[in-house]
């Protein structure tokens, strides 16, 4: 079974921890969640009252958290194959509301009839990074196709491949520079899901990837550094 969020594993034990070392690692890692849910509720269906959202991979709950705030009426459906990333979350969201939670792959999910076709939107934040490219990307991004409704769209937010250009040393080691201004250790255990064991492709590979499995083309809502974010609709 395919992991949908590598940090499951071997990430800090708490929810505030793992925030504050993204936060470190990705600029405006912090007001992610905000706009990830912002641009979502502003689509056509997923703006609907108590339209139906999944959180592909919620790991500590941090989409959650902004998707109560913003729009509390909203049904939720969080998925993660970590038992540990579910309670961190469930902890985080004491009290809230309308959250379905599953211990489950989209992949699995998506073999659900029950769940095929049944969401208005999804958000995939730090997910497809850590699936290799062979077979499992589209897997994933297919999986979200089928749990969607027609029209309906997904907010992915990913690390990426760079393109070739002369300046992209410059880029990277202005990363390193970011990281350590932040109080960052670049080489410490726990980025290593994040960066060294992550498997970021370009854009044309998930143009490609994102059409196989039956999305528009990536529309760029986000970019700092090698993160970029994308907005993509499934196909009427």
């Amino acid at each position: 079974m395919v992991e949908e969020r590598q940090r499951d594993t071997s990430q800090p034990a708490d929810g505030d921890g793992y925030e504050r070392v993204v936060q470190r690692l990705i600029p405006g890692y912090a007001s992610l969640a905000r706009l990830a849910v912002a641009l979502l509720a502003a689509s056509p269906l997923a703006s609907r009252e108590g339209a139906a959202i999944l959180v592909a991979g919620c790991g500590t709950g941090s989409e959650l958290l902004e998707a109560q705030a913003q729009r509390p009426d909203w049904s939720l459906t969080a998925t993660d194959p970590s038992a540990e990333m579910l309670a961190i979350a469930r902890d985080r969201l004491a009290g809230g509301g309308r959250i379905d939670w599953r211990q489950s792959t989209v992949e699995a999910l998506a073999d659900d009839g029950a769940s095929q076709g049944r969401f208005a939107g999804a958000l995939s934040v730090l997910v497809l990074q850590s699936l290799p490219d062979d077979g499992s990307k589209l897997a994933f991004l297919t999986a979200l196709s089928r749990s969607l409704q027609p029209g309906g769209q997904l907010v992915l937010v990913d690390r990426m491949q760079p393109e070739r250009s002369p300046l992209q040393k410059q880029v990277e080691a202005a990363w390193i520079g970011f990281q350590q201004a932040s109080g960052l250790d670049a080489a410490a255990e726990e980025l290593a899901p994040l960066t060294d064991q992550t498997h970021p492709i370009g854009l044309a590979r998930l143009s490609a990837l994102v059409n196989a499995a039956g999305f528009s083309d990536p529309a760029r809502i986000f970019q700092a550094l090698n993160y970029e974010g994308f907005l993509l609709q499934r196909a009427l």
